[in-house]
């Protein structure tokens, strides 16, 4: 009932605004709300929406608070009054009341607010209507809009994903691993590529449902596959009846596995297919158009990825043979010593890279041994490696000394058509004296292994780069000389085993000696082992190794030879001389003639670089025969002959050739080509020397320190 007392308060000749006869057949009620005197006049449909009768309606707002829950009447309260403050002519809200039997729906209210003159407001006009199914319809339309949005991204994500796939295993293991079956409602997935007319199964389906007999099946065989390769159509199973009755020869295999409906896509990659892909689903029946349209999406994304995984597998299959190719069919069995090699691919580029390694045999029972790295990841790196590889071991082949042997190799580099340039490490290694030569064109040091895993690294002089050197003029290379004991292992090894990308190259070397150190002892296993640490460790580049271990002790061996080249004003090339000679005399049974050997040698050397324009070559041999000799070498390239001088009692030169007259037991002079040979030879005693105690005392140490060292 309406307040009498409340008609005396003369509202607007209006109020309450009439009915609306159109609001009423659209479920809309209406209110009309007098802010001077408080009265609010509802009609019978917004009444209807609070659930109240016209009887026991006293025209109040607060009346209505019965029916709206405290927090939404806070809200709404708020809101009304912001706006009334604010300025604005118009509000609206969403607010839930509560009916008769308890329950709470959702109502929508829109008002008018009408001001005077001054902007005073004064009344309010609006209406009031039953949201519930309008809100229940919004939420089952954003429900299908977020799994709309859901699978598009799955879709999205595993396109993001498969850019980044190499391989067709990738490619599996991007929609097994990235939960993609999971958004999509799939339980399993099976995967076919079409090879020789034939579908092979790659993937297969839920765990133990291998049909026999299918991992190779036909075109036109009765297969949801083989359907979908031959039309170039998807085929959507709605359920497991239709499986049933379109595949009657693969259900009963299949049906245990609680299958409801499946999606079978063909892959199809520049117009032509290359496989299928089939979706299994244990609790779902059928499939929307919404389902169908991701599915698709997600087919043809599929197989554009499994088209560049297959090539990438041709082109990395051509580049492993290729590289096979390049490199040393088999390693030769050396007497006196256990070798190792290993190459690992890089996973870059096309993996294929210029990283080599060989093993020569030469002369005299003497052993080569190369580590390189042509610049660059393609099939030109390889190649160019290839042609370095032969020319090196030709130029090792026809006696040259190790300096030599990587000028004319930097040289032949330069002379050809690239921009390559090539590291380089080259050895030569006699393995009966243990004395090895060791030449580095640019590349890192290689590492020195004892028997008991205890590593370090061996600070090689060295030259520029093969290529460089040659372009620059630099074809000097210093060779460094060391002493290689029995159980010692040479460890020679390209950049990859140690550089990573941000990193410094100590960091890698002291990784690499921790592995050494950690790792087996022989040779092969030790291989194994660095090349899965580099695996797991991860990198860019690809790495090449070779181990090189001194078995057998030493020995005076007839044929065995060494040479050195030694440059003019190279103090430490002299000294390396001078070393390999000492470590020669030792090993091949002169020790007791050892400083006379040396002394006579040095100074055939110290005549040809004082009296001639160029360096000298020294070359040591031991000479079969009844009584074993050691014969010394030089050779320069001045065709003057030696002369015997007097010294006079104050003379300090003239005496050379005088105490290599008394000290050797015979000399000569042998002209060779634009240059002359000076040698003389030693008798070497029958039996094996006894070890001096001076040089087992000072052992590896001593060794390396005098071989890098510098010192005479």
């Amino acid at each position: 009932m309406v307040d009498p007392a409340a008609d005396a308060l003369s509202p607007s000749e209006d109020w309450p605004a009439p009915p609306d006869l159109s609001l009423s057949l659209n479920r809309m009620g209406s209110f009309d709300w007098d802010l001077g005197t408080g009265r609010m006049h509802m009609d019978a449909a917004a009444l209807d929406v609070f659930e109240l009768d016209a009887a026991a309606y006293d025209g109040r707002p607060e009346t209505l608070g019965a029916r709206v829950p405290p927090t939404e009447a806070i809200r709404l309260d708020t809101l009304v009054t912001q706006a009334l403050k604010d300025g604005s002519t118009h509000y609206g809200a969403y607010f839930r009341v509560r009916g008769r039997d308890g329950t709470l729906r959702w109502t929508h209210t829109q008002g008018t607010i009408r001001r005077d003159e001054t902007g005073r407001p004064h009344r309010i006009i609006g209406i009031v209507r039953d949201a519930t199914q309008e809100l229940a319809e919004s939420t089952a339309r954003r429900e299908v809009d977020d799994e709309r949005r859901r699978q598009t991204s799955v879709v999205e994500s595993a396109t993001a994903a498969l850019a980044h796939a190499r391989t067709v295993k990738d490619v599996i293991d991007v929609l097994k691993d990235s939960h993609g079956l999971a958004h999509l409602g799939a339980t399993s997935m099976v995967m076919g590529l079409l090879e020789s007319g034939r579908i092979h199964l790659v993937a297969d389906g839920p765990a133990s449902s291998h049909v026999p007999g299918t991992r190779y099946t036909r075109v036109d065989e009765q297969y949801p596959m083989s359907e979908v390769v031959r039309t170039l159509r998807p085929r959507f199973i709605e359920s497991a009846e239709d499986f049933a009755r379109s595949y009657p020869v693969l259900w009963p295999h299949i049906g245990s596995l609680g299958i409801t409906s499946a999606a079978y896509l063909p892959l199809i990659a520049q117009a032509r297919p290359i496989g299928a892909l089939g979706l299994l689903y244990s609790d779902k029946i059928g499939f929307s158009s919404e389902d169908r349209n991701v599915l698709v999406a997600l087919g043809s994304s599929l197989g554009q990825s499994l088209m560049r995984a297959m090539l990438y597998e041709q082109e990395h299959d051509l580049a492993e043979g290729l590289q096979q190719a390049m490199l040393p069919r088999r390693i030769p069995e050396v007497p006196g010593a256990s070798i190792a090699v290993r190459y690992r691919a890089a996973r870059i580029g096309r993996d294929i890279g210029g990283d080599w390694y060989d093993v020569v045999p030469l002369p005299g029972g003497r052993l080569g041994a190369v580590i390189g790295d042509v610049q660059g990841h393609d099939t030109h790196a390889a190649a160019v490696m290839g042609q370095l590889r032969i020319v090196l071991r030709a130029y090792a082949t026809e006696g040259h000394s190790p300096a030599t042997v990587m000028a004319r190799a930097s040289s032949f580099l330069h002379e050809l058509d690239t921009d390559r340039f090539a590291t380089c490490t080259y050895l030569e290694a006699d393995l009966a004296t243990g004395v090895v030569q060791v030449v580095r064109a640019g590349h890192v040091d290689p590492l020195l292994v004892e028997a008991d895993g205890v590593c370090r690294r061996l600070p090689v002089v060295g030259g520029m780069p093969l290529g460089l050197s040659a372009e620059f003029g630099r074809l000097d290379y210093p060779v460094g000389t060391l002493e290689l004991d029995p159980g010692q292992t040479l460890l020679l090894y390209t950049d990859g085993l140690v550089e990573q990308p941000g990193a410094d190259l100590d960091e890698g070397m002291q990784w690499l000696t921790g592995q050494v150190r950690g790792g087996p002892r022989e040779p092969e296993p030790l291989a194994d082992h660095l090349c899965a640490a580099a695996d797991e460790r991860g990198g860019d580049d690809d790495v090449a190794l070779l181990l090189l271990r001194r078995t057998g002790g030493p020995t005076a061996r007839t044929g065995a030879r060494l040479q050195q080249h030694v440059a003019q004003s190279d103090p430490e090339a002299l000294a390396s001389a001078r070393h390999m000679i000492r470590a020669a005399v030792r090993a091949w049974g002169a020790a007791a003639r050892a400083d006379e050997i040396e002394l006579v040698a040095d100074e055939l050397i110290t005549n040809a670089l004082l009296h001639t324009d160029g360096g000298a070559i020294v070359t040591l041999r031991m000479l079969s025969g009844p009584r074993p000799r050691l014969r010394v070498e030089v050779e320069d390239r001045s065709s003057a002959l030696p002369r015997r001088r007097e010294a006079g009692l104050s003379g300090v030169s003239g005496r050379g050739l005088l105490l290599v007259d008394l000290l050797a037991e015979v000399w000569g002079v042998e002209s060779r080509g634009t240059g002359k040979c000076v040698w003389c030879e030693f008798p070497v005693a029958d039996r094996p020397r006894r070890p001096e105690p001076a040089a087992t005392a000072a052992g590896p140490a001593r060794t390396v320190r005098s071989a890098w060292g510098g010192a005479g």
